[in-house]
């Protein structure tokens, strides 16, 4: 018999089935407040502050179209790597749900083996970084992401000695990347390193709790219909699809769960969307541009404006230039 696909296993696990979140992870100020970002994490022992430790980054939820992308790091000493490995610490995506919040239950019962941190980036966050005029791509917001929580745990006294990372694009460009801004680290990227570094797996499970935990208590500030849930998030999953084609508003477009910015969002919004014409647009059909020419900005010197000007100048206090 064949093996399940990534899709049906994600689909199985879905954060909306009978199972309830049962991990002690504390995202509440997060769950009140869904479209801005939220870092939270273990108390730091003393002796990650007084032993060489490793480190281990992972994230979850960075292909999906709905709900946050979850950043999380793991810290322990190096002295206590067998330790982790009788843990059963494995790759996030390969565990049941139960599995992973009664793993993180366990690590974070001891603060004194391995601490943690989760960096939970919003949906309306990665879209607006990902439409702006300057484009801020995923790669990009998951590297500084990443060295973010590098710099965290630095500041909170950890001595880090050795990184571990699953890789975003290039490894070996990552890994340079990072060299770059932590010369004195012994980093390493790679693939797959969620299931071949324990610490790396145990940072996987932080950051895919914390993601569960925000779905399942998602508060929606607009009218949408979830009577039939909204599946694990990736469009592979019918009731993703179901629930985006059947809570799009016609002006506004989907509420704030959904990535605007994935392919899949904006082709629903083309198709069942209110058209929005632009300037440049009806410029291009008439075939006329209606552009001026710089030296129309500039006033003859004695001469006064007769134009008023634009409101984005006048509220800056910024006036007209006649000379050079």
């Amino acid at each position: 018999m064949a093996g399940k696909s990534k899709a049906e296993k994600r689909k199985n696990v879905s954060p909306q089935e009978t199972y309830k979140c049962c991990s002690n992870i504390n995202i509440s100020e997060y769950i009140e407040n869904n479209t801005l970002n939220f870092i939270t994490g273990s108390n730091t022992h003393s002796i990650t502050q007084e032993s060489d430790c490793w480190v281990g980054i992972d994230e979850a939820g960075r292909g999906p179209v709905l709900g946050p992308m979850v950043y999380g790091i793991a810290y322990s000493p190096i002295s206590n790597k067998a330790d982790l490995k009788t843990m059963g610490f494995a790759d996030s995506k390969t565990l049941s749900e139960e599995q992973r919040d009664s793993m993180f239950n366990e690590l974070n019962e001891n603060p004194e083996k391995i601490g943690w941190m989760v960096h939970v980036l919003s949906p309306h966050y990665l879209s607006t970084c990902m439409l702006r005029r300057t484009k801020y791509n995923l790669n990009e917001i998951s590297h500084d992401t990443a060295i973010g929580l590098i710099r965290s745990v630095l500041e909170r006294g950890v001595r880090v000695k050795e990184v571990y990372l699953d890789t975003v694009g290039d490894p070996l460009k990552y890994q340079s990347k990072l060299k770059s801004v932590f010369p004195d680290l012994n980093i390493t990227v790679a693939k797959k390193a969620d299931s071949t570094y324990s610490i790396v797996s145990a940072a996987s499970i932080c950051a895919k709790v914390a993601r569960d935990k925000a779905l399942q208590n998602w508060k929606f500030t607009e009218k949408v219909d979830t009577r039939n849930g909204f599946g694990c998030g990736y469009t592979s999953d019918p009731k993703t699809k179901d629930f985006l084609a059947n809570n799009i508003d016609h002006v506004f477009g989907f509420s704030k769960i959904v990535r605007f910015s994935w392919s899949t969002a904006s082709k629903l919004l083309d198709e069942k969307a209110a058209v929005v014409k632009w300037d440049d647009d009806e410029e291009a059909e008439g075939g006329k541009s209606k552009k001026r020419k710089v030296s129309s900005f500039f006033a003859s010197e004695g001469t006064a404006a007769k134009q008023h000007s634009h409101r984005f100048f006048t509220e800056r206090k910024l006036d007209r230039c006649i000379s050079l």
